[in-house]
């Protein structure tokens, strides 16, 4: 073999040696980009396949009752506008109970229901008060003394929930006691009032709208 020829075979060979590292760490680089490019790709699958979750409480501790449909759904008037405020106040933003609130303006009961701890109010709507002659209305608003025992017996000293209606028996802060039985969304108290719009939260109470003037014994 002629020295020129050996002279070539020894240059091939020499740079075939150099050029080997850069090739297999160039397969090496590929195969960690798809093994990298795969596991993402799973990440993300894994990521779109988890369900979706909402933000919003499911308490099951809402308002219930065919006028709670009335009950303006923003404001001061509505259930979350209601919330901050306390009893009298939150009843004077809502249209429903006008009546009461001038009740119990003329009654003097404004400072004692918003300033009162943790109690009930079950609260007649004016279509409440339109069942009694205007007569007898009239006389009542007139007299701060049967007016007082009457709007005082619409108030328990605790907050009810709508379970500790299904057969109770309270003390209002008129002295005497009132009853309530039902269940679900459906309930009376004295077997007479209908709860119209129940578990209305106040800052202070909790509110049951009824259809029907409580009258004390």
């Amino acid at each position: 073999m002629s020295s020129t020829l050996r002279i070539r075979r020894t240059a091939l060979a020499v740079a075939a040696a150099a050029l080997l590292p850069f090739s297999l760490a160039a397969c090496s680089d590929s195969g960690s980009d798809s093994a990298a490019g795969s596991s993402a790709d799973k990440s993300a699958d894994a990521v779109a396949s988890q369900p979706a979750t909402s933000d919003a409480p499911t308490t099951g501790d809402q308002p219930f009752g065919p006028a709670c449909a009335g009950v303006p759904a923003e404001g001061a008037g509505s259930f979350d506008g209601m919330a901050k405020d306390p009893v009298a106040t939150a009843a004077s933003n809502n249209p429903a109970l006008s009546t009461l609130v001038t009740a119990v303006k003329k009654a003097g009961l404004v400072d004692t229901l918003n300033n009162a701890k943790e109690i009930t109010v079950f609260a007649p709507t004016n279509d409440a008060f339109a069942k009694i002659p205007k007569a007898d209305l009239d006389k009542v608003l007139a007299d701060k003394d049967m007016l007082t025992k009457i709007l005082t017996y619409h108030v328990v000293g605790e907050r009810l929930a709508p379970k500790q209606l299904e057969n109770g028996s309270f003390d209002t802060l008129e002295k005497t006691k009132l009853t309530t039985s039902g269940s679900g969304e459906s309930y009376k108290v004295n077997s007479v009032s209908n709860v119209v719009c129940g578990n209305v939260k106040t800052a202070n109470a909790n509110v049951y709208i009824v259809d029907t003037v409580l009258m004390p014994k």
